[in-house]
């Protein structure tokens, strides 16, 4: 190396650090090295320098904010998700996505000819049954629909994703099944949303089995609860019951109040295993207390694409069930898990990630088999 190569390190360092505190380096700048008295000043580019502009310029685009050379950075616009030098980022088309989830005013779903009364349950437990209600739930009144969301669970966890005030002591489903209180006295609007409402569970509804069984009709408490007179008064289209995952008093409950059963099913072998149990109970209440009950749908929850198991429990469950089975899968979804734990849905938690998509497409799904007149 030549003697008469010198830096001067500090005013290199200090203007980097200006350049970069500024927002303005760009892949033009360069540092010079100054004229010593061993020899003639040689000028080139520093890599380093090169360097920091190109980490600067990944870190802009990486969280969406589109610019180009050294000119001050702005929020992305709407329209393909791409920066404005044509890179696409997955941050912007993330955001891309969210922003047609949550504004779908050009997308309205159809009205139901009838209102639909739809029991969502499974007696194995971890399936997806509570997350796929809320979110189907979510996805149906963010288009537009009314809809009334029944927890039957003891543990409350509906009541906890829609982010309604569920403490012991406050009216909720358990009173109601006991003749209490009415429907309407019971009922929470959502806060995030003015079309989804909830009845709410507490612990008190753990103890509600054994209370109910001394009871007249205990196999009908609910569907007395849920007479047409008093849902006419709530202006609602679809009504989910959450059940408990179990085939106690509570399921039986919901079967007789609804007209569907929606079945979540994990595509896991256990889940294929408990499935078997589940359609036992509903033939028996068919045959001795609901009737008109059917299985209006299926979905397929916690699809992990990396595995065969999924794939072959996916095919089996089409191959027995057809058309009933949505074509809708819901992955596995870090962003679903999280979202109850700050009391919101994957839809407003989160409204551009994979599992946010994939209920909305459910929820589209369900509503145009159901589909009548449409939304004004």
């Amino acid at each position: 190396m030549s003697v008469g190569r010198k830096w001067t390190a500090g005013a290199a360092v200090s203007r980097e650090t200006a350049a970069l505190g500024a927002g303005v380096v760009g892949a033009g700048e360069v540092l010079r090295p100054v004229r010593s008295d061993a020899g003639p000043a040689q000028a080139g580019p520093v890599q380093a320098g090169r360097a920091h502009a190109g980490l600067a310029r990944a870190g802009r685009a990486h969280a969406g904010l589109a610019q180009a050379g050294p000119t001050q950075a702005g929020p992305a616009q709407a329209g393909p998700a791409q920066a404005e030098d044509g890179v696409w980022t997955p941050i912007a088309d993330e955001a891309e996505r969210a922003a047609r989830v949550l504004h779908p005013d050009s997308y309205r779903l159809p009205r139901p000819s009838r209102r639909r009364l739809m029991t969502v349950a499974n007696q194995k437990g971890g399936v997806g049954k509570t997350t796929s209600a809320v979110n189907v739930a979510a996805g149906l009144a963010l288009h537009g629909l009314r809809v009334l969301v029944v927890d039957l669970d003891p543990q409350g966890n509906a009541s906890t994703a829609l982010s309604v005030e569920h403490r012991s002591g406050t009216a909720s489903v358990y009173e109601v099944l006991l003749g209490d209180i009415g429907l309407g006295d019971a009922v929470q609007v959502c806060p995030h949303s003015e079309n989804l409402l909830c009845v709410p569970a507490t612990i008190d509804l753990a103890g509600a089995e054994i209370e109910l069984v001394s009871m007249v009709a205990r196999e009908s408490r609910l569907k007395e609860a849920l007479v047409p007179e008093a849902i006419d008064r709530l202006d609602v289209d679809y009504v989910l019951i959450d059940c408990p995952p179990s085939l106690g008093l509570l399921t039986v409950n919901a079967m007789v109040a609804a007209d569907e059963v929606f079945i979540p099913i994990q595509c896991e072998y256990y889940a294929l295993e408990g499935l078997g149990q589940l359609l036992g109970n509903i033939e028996l209440v068919q045959q001795h207390l609901n009737p008109s009950l059917t299985i209006s749908t299926i979905l397929l929850t916690m699809y992990d694409g990396r595995t065969k198991l999924a794939d072959q429990v996916t095919s089996e469950v089409r191959r027995h069930f057809g058309d009933v089975v949505l074509r809708t899968v819901i992955p596995r979804s870090v962003k679903v898990s999280e979202a109850p734990g700050f009391g919101q849905t994957v839809l407003t938690y989160d409204p551009g990630s994979r599992g946010a998509m994939s209920y909305l497409d459910a929820a589209r799904e369900i509503a145009m088999r159901g589909g009548g007149e449409e939304s004004a």
